[in-house]
């Protein structure tokens, strides 16, 4: 299970690093999809799964002594492959506007996608047990050293896409938009 919490913890790294790359400079910075009309579907499912993540990292990955938040987390993750589907549908016309998705940007779609999905198929591999009764929620991690680290990790992640799930709201006002609108970086 060592390697199995490694694995997970550098997938949730590498899943956040792309995200923000993606969700942040891309998306709100360089092609100000908020800003379209044809990109606004685009930006809501952005905005949702931005939230969805904020609430699989606190039910899913943040152990609970209540059950019932582990399955608050599955219906999340299955709304969040919900609203992903939307969001694939909607892109083609929601990025006409520059001749559609450029491929580059496509391949980070799959690899931030196939980062988030693969993190939670694993972390579900670990914690549910089939046995002869049936499934058994797996609580107890506390001896694998490689947990702790991965619980640092999620508990670092979590105000962070909090506040990426909150700065997806506030673009939509003229004020915040203007002011994003007004960054420059040099290397960009």
């Amino acid at each position: 299970m060592e390697t199995a919490f490694i694995l997970l913890t550098l997938l949730l790294v590498l899943y956040s690093l792309l995200a923000v790359i993606d969700g942040v400079y891309l998306h709100l910075y360089r092609y100000r999809l908020q800003e379209r009309t044809e990109s606004r579907l685009e930006h809501l499912t952005h905005t949702i799964r931005a939230f969805l993540f904020s609430g699989i990292l606190m039910t899913l990955f943040i152990p609970m002594d209540d059950n019932r938040f582990f399955y608050l987390g599955m219906g999340m993750v299955l709304l969040d492959i919900l609203v992903l589907l939307v969001d694939a549908y909607t892109e083609k016309d929601s990025r006409a506007f520059m001749g559609g998705l450029p491929r580059w940007e496509y391949i980070l779609h799959l690899l931030v996608n196939g980062f988030h999905f693969a993190a939670i198929a694993l972390f579900l591999a670990l914690k549910i047990n089939a046995t002869a009764d049936g499934f058994v929620l797996n609580q107890q991690f506390e001896s694998i050293q490689s947990y702790h680290a991965f619980q640092f990790v999620v508990m670092n992640l979590l105000p962070g896409s909090l506040l990426i799930s909150l700065l997806h709201v506030l673009v939509y006002s003229a004020k915040v938009n203007s002011f994003i609108k007004n960054i420059r970086f040099s290397c960009c």
